[in-house]
């Protein structure tokens, strides 16, 4: 089976996705995964792409409710359709909790301890001047705790992410800021002026 090269994953993307917050999401999820696939001996371009492309279909089809078509389910078919490894599949099918597809790979852990924390942290960056930019573990952790902000991340899915990677808490938040900080640019996450934190 071919996976996809990163250049066949955009096109998918730049077609399937108008949202510029969606997009950013994925290349904040994208980076993650590429910086974790490093530190962790794992197939770089493929987790790069699979975090490209785990809410493909979001857009079209956002009601996670529809057995049918809903997020993720339009995505993965089109996945194997195309040919793609099951270990992309089973990432992308792992992220989704309400498919209750087990995580057994190191990729699939990852994705899932990725997704909603890479939000978040864009979200904190986006209420401080400085963007990304110094943003350190301890800012994220005192944000996280004020439910009425960024209120669609799940806390409990952020926290158990970093548990399923076995990996410190603090350590898992400034590995992410990191990778992300890397393509801050990209993302809109650099420094801005007249924001307030």
């Amino acid at each position: 089976m071919e996976q996809p090269t990163r250049a066949e994953a955009w096109d998918l993307v730049c077609d399937w996705v108008q949202s510029d917050s969606l997009r950013k999401h994925l290349l904040g999820v994208e980076a993650a995964m590429r910086a974790y696939a490093r530190e962790r001996d794992g197939d770089e371009e493929l987790w790069a792409v699979t975090g490209l492309l785990h809410d493909l279909d979001y857009e079209r089809f956002p009601d996670l409710d529809d057995a049918e078509n809903g997020h993720p389910r339009t995505a993965l078919r089109l996945f194997s359709e195309l040919g793609w490894p099951p270990e992309l599949i089973d990432a992308v099918a792992g992220h989704a909790t309400f498919l209750e597809v087990p995580r057994e790979t190191e990729m699939a852990k990852t994705l899932f301890a990725v997704d909603e924390l890479s939000g978040f942290i864009a979200a904190c960056a986006l209420v401080r001047p400085t963007g990304i930019e110094g943003m350190k573990p301890k800012s994220v952790r005192k944000k996280l705790r004020q439910p009425s902000f960024a209120a669609g991340v799940n806390r409990d899915e952020v926290r158990q992410g970093a548990d399923e990677l076995g990996v410190d808490f603090d350590e898992h938040l400034a590995f992410v800021i990191a990778a992300m900080s890397e393509r801050a640019d990209e993302l809109g996450l650099g420094p801005r002026e007249g924001t307030a934190e």
